[in-house]
C-alpha cells in the first residue's frame, strides 16, 4: 500500500508533502528534500523517529 508524508506533520512550517509506493522509496524523497530545502546533510536518531513516526497508508 502506498505510503505519505508531511513536514508540517513533524512541527516543520513548509509545505512539503510526498507519497509512494513503499517506505524505503518515501525515505528517499523525504532525504532528499531535508537535504535541498532543510539543508540537513544527514537526519539524526530523534527526528528519524519522528519521520518514520508520521508516515501513514495514503
Amino acid at each position: 500500500m502506498a505510503k505519505k508524508f508531511a513536514c508540517k506533520d513533524i512541527g516543520l512550517s513548509c509545505g512539503f508533502e510526498a507519497r509512494a509506493d513503499s517506505e524505503d522509496e518515501l525515505m528517499g524523497k523525504i532525504a532528499e528534500h531535508a537535504r535541498k530545502a532543510h539543508n540537513m546533510q544527514s537526519i539524526d536518531a530523534a527526528t528519524m523517529s519522528k519521520v518514520k513516526a508520521a508516515i501513514k497508508e495514503a
